[in-house]
């Protein structure tokens, strides 16, 4: 059974371990638990998951090694999603298809809810009993020198054309830091700083972390609200420095597939199945949603 046939089971397995994470509605009192439910339990893609499952694999442990990384990343993935919706950010009203927490509840809600998420992530980490060398990944790719501070850029890039190595760093924190984060998580577990395996598992994830966002920015462009699930345009309307926009729509198709090569020739390097990370770096590249 190859990986595109086991993913339906992986993403089973994570939602399991968001449910039992997340707390219960508790009526008649704060609207926070909702909130948060309603923030993950919308039907995501599962992309960082799948990667942590993947790269378990990959590195030959068992597919429970990953169960913890797996949620908290997501976690945090979602998190960032409540916060970048909200009004002082990009101000989206939908995401995923439904209203996003802020419109679904309201601005103070939204923000609680995304900070309950962010700090449950390490709860579920230290539950699961994970050493700290897998915790400081998180913290280091969720944080100021991660997707914080990527986000930090890419308001500050607004209205101006950055160089490219200036908006591949800008990708890299905003959307690659946790991509590279539920890769390196499980790798964390056994392996050492310095291990080639590790090293490789990273030098793919940045790979198609940048070509996430760079495919995510001509989703932008190219594909109806409808078939995005959130709304289409909205980089254009805020002008925002995306690949397609600086670059040209065709040098952002060529970046995408020269990132998907760079990530396949990091794949030689690990020591197991690695058909799970091959797959999803296809489907990062050729999605249209």
């Amino acid at each position: 059974m190859n990986f595109a046939d086991r993913a339906q089971s992986c993403i089973a397995r994570v939602e399991a371990t968001l449910e039992r994470a997340l707390p219960r509605p508790n009526p008649g009192h704060s609207s926070l638990p909702q909130a948060m439910r309603h923030a993950v339990l919308n039907g995501g893609k599962r992309m960082r998951p799948l990667l942590a499952f993947a790269a378990a694999e990959a590195l030959e442990l068992p597919l429970e090694a990953a169960d913890a990384p797996a949620a908290a990343v997501e976690l945090v993935h979602c998190y960032s999603l409540v916060h970048d919706d909200l009004p002082a950010m990009d101000d989206d009203a939908l995401r995923r298809g439904q209203p996003t927490v802020h419109v679904a509840f309201d601005e103070a809600t939204a923000i609680l809810a995304g900070d309950a998420l962010l700090t449950l992530a390490f709860g579920v980490l230290a539950d699961a009993g994970c050493p700290a060398s897998v915790c400081a990944v998180l913290a280091r790719a969720a944080g100021a020198d991660g997707m914080v501070g990527g986000q930090a850029l890419d308001l500050a890039f607004e209205s101006t054309r950055p160089t490219p190595e200036a908006l591949a760093d800008m990708f890299g924190k905003k959307t690659g830091a946790l991509i590279v984060a539920a890769v390196d998580m499980p790798a964390a577990l056994e392996h050492s700083v310095d291990d080639p395996a590790r090293r490789a598992l990273r030098d793919y994830a940045e790979a198609i972390g940048l070509a996430f966002q760079i495919v995510d920015d001509l989703l932008d462009l190219e594909v109806a609200t409808e078939q995005l699930g959130k709304p289409a345009g909205s980089d254009l309307e805020h002008d925002k420095a995306t690949w397609p926009a600086v670059f040209g729509v065709d040098a952002a198709r060529r970046e995408a597939q020269r990132q998907r090569e760079r990530a396949a020739a990091a794949l030689a390097l690990l020591p197991g199945d690695t058909d799970g990370l091959a797959w999803l770096a296809q489907r990062i590249v050729e999605r249209r949603s």
